[in-house]
């Protein structure tokens, strides 16, 4: 077979079976051959938007990913992607085209779509490796597998000289992962036992639920683990899917005043799936210094360097999750936990705080407010959608007035990159087969980096609705400004023209669109959006006073953002 051909069979081996990027001499070989072996094959409009596609999908099958970019310009369209997916903790695999190597090693200026590549992202991800020469492509793909997938997950680069594109190779078949890498690696049994003794004893344990969790696409486990815990689920910011079943005892941390409550009354907590970094405060500040000397810590943790580093562990459980949870399931079946009174006051406690919120969101408002917009788009969220993020004040506005408990939450969390939604949409429902209903909520500033992906979307026939907040402005750094310089400060750089129409521009890409200016009017525009078949955009009017200045909690957030941290 060809290299191109061996490095399809080596993906599909890992369980690959989609292929996000824009096709150029480099990969055209590669798009054939994916087509006709059943892939999803996705061309967007945008090599970023390709790579966010791609971390969407690793994100809702555990497993890992791959984009391409091509050589020169499209390759450096992919940064922004490789970055996100780096710090996001996402094992994609990029693919970088490349002009001959003899391009490389001539001295001579001047040439076309050439920069030396992987030395400008070698530092952006987890491996940087090239295929130089044809029978090295076991060896450097199987690498960067191992290096995405090994520890804390990870993106790979992998260049693709167009010299060897074509070279021949007399191989086997692709050998399963198992063969190559570890796959599925557990704790200890000293460990298991040390921590199921330890939960057995504490008297107001905790789980502590990261982003990891929900990669691993581990739910059925946590849920099991926690009926036997018998525990409230904490959230972390990450960790905002909500696990089937234990819906009403999942609390947002430092958000509802159950979560505070259960951390500050906890005497031990399992963490999962989360770095216990600046937004839960290290697992030392804040909401947890009330009662440190007195918790014991347990950690779920793949990468052993990891452990410790942020704050002390009691007793780390080091490997894959999705091996762990089971073993620590199997320790306590027998010895279940049972509830203290305090479970189902906080369960009732986050439950009024959720009804308050919808009760207090400001209503009869035209331009409609933010909170308001959030309440009523999400009391339309369909139950077995998936709900994407996307944007600064509206995802602010989101963590205290959303209204659904979604078994599915994709956002740029960690990294905080604008523009990630559209893209992630799109990932998320290639990576389930169309079928699940899509809410993108987000604002104008973020909907706008990538809104060319809507005629990707249309063409594909997409379940989605993004309702987009517009104030036609930078919001959240209007209130910057505010704050900084007071009220009437030039805002410079902040705002466009009030005649942008988001709907209309959806329209133009074959999609459904509708203006709203009045809460009533969000629920039922989300509804005709999802019975429209048509991916769909709800251009909903905010109010940009409250926009800028009204931000729930925002002091909360402060308190692990940046400065509240150090």
């Amino acid at each position: 077979m060809k290299v191109y051909e061996r490095v399809v069979e080596l993906l599909e081996a890992e369980g690959v079976r989609t292929l996000f990027g824009i096709p150029d001499p480099n990969f055209v070989h590669m798009f054939q051959l994916a087509e006709e072996r059943g892939w999803t094959v996705v061309a967007p409009h945008h090599e970023a938007s390709a790579g966010f596609m791609a971390e969407a999908v690793t994100r809702m099958t555990g497993g890992p990913a791959v984009c391409v970019g091509t050589l020169g310009p499209g390759v450096a369209n992919l940064a922004p992607a490789m970055m996100c997916a780096k710090v996001e903790g996402s094992p994609v695999v990029f693919l970088g085209g490349q002009r001959a190597r003899v391009t490389e090693q001539r001295v001579r200026r001047g040439r076309i779509q050439f920069v030396r590549q992987a030395e400008l992202f070698a530092p952006s991800v987890k491996y940087c490796a090239s295929l130089e020469y044809a029978d090295q492509t076991d060896e450097v793909v199987r690498e960067g597998l191992r290096r995405a997938l090994s520890g804390t997950p990870g993106p790979v680069y992998i260049e693709y000289p167009a010299h060897v594109i074509q070279e021949e190779l007399d191989v086997p078949p692709a050998a399963p992962p198992e063969t190559y890498r570890l796959v599925g690696q557990s704790a200890g049994a000293d460990r298991v036992a040390e921590a199921a003794s330890a939960i057995g004893s504490a008297r107001q344990p905790i789980l502590l639920v990261g982003h990891g969790v929900h990669t691993a696409r581990a739910g059925e486990a946590v849920r099991a683990l926690a009926g036997l815990m018998a525990c409230p689920v904490v959230q972390t910011s990450g960790g905002t899917s909500f696990i089937e079943g234990l819906e009403d005892r999942t609390f947002p941390y430092g958000f509802s005043t159950a979560a505070v409550d259960a951390v500050e009354r906890s005497d031990l907590c399992l963490a999962i799936g989360t770095e216990l970094g600046e937004p839960v405060h290290y697992g030392r500040g804040r909401h947890w210094a009330a009662n440190e000397a007195h918790r014991t810590w347990l950690l779920i943790e793949r990468n052993p360097e990891a452990v410790g580093v942020n704050r002390p562990v009691d007793v780390p459980l080091v490997g894959d999750l999705r091996a762990i949870v089971p073993q620590l399931v199997d320790a306590l079946k027998d010895s279940p936990r049972t509830p203290t009174p305090e479970l189902e006051r906080w369960i009732g406690q986050d439950a009024a705080q959720l009804a308050e919120a919808a009760e207090s969101a400001p209503s009869g408002m035209s331009p409609v407010h933010p909170a308001r917009l959030i309440v009523e788009a999400t009391r339309a969220f369909p139950a077995d959608g998936i709900m994407v993020r996307d944007g600064g004040a509206t995802t602010i506005f989101g963590w205290s007035y959303n209204q659904a408990k979604p078994h599915d939450v994709l956002w740029n969390q960690n990294f905080g990159h604008l523009g990630t939604g559209l893209p992630y949409a799109i990932g998320a429902s290639v990576a389930q087969g169309r079928e699940r209903p899509l809410m993108l909520i987000t604002g104008d500033s973020s909907f706008l980096f990538h809104i060319a992906e809507l005629e990707t979307a249309a063409r594909l026939g997409l379940p989605l609705v993004c309702v987009v907040g517009v104030d036609h402005a930078w919001g959240l750094e209007v209130g910057v400004y505010k704050r900084t310089f007071g009220q009437g400060s030039l805002e410079t750089g902040t705002h466009w023209s009030q005649d942008t129409r988001l709907d209309k521009v959806a329209e133009g890409f074959g999609c459904h669109g509708e203006y709203v200016e009045h809460e009533k009017d969000i629920a039922p525009a989300v509804a005709r959006g999802f019975a429209s078949g048509k991916p769909s955009v709800i251009h909903v009017a905010v109010d940009p006073k409250a926009n800028s200045e009204e931000m729930p909690q925002y002091a909360e957030f402060r308190t692990w953002y940046a400065e509240g941290t150090q």
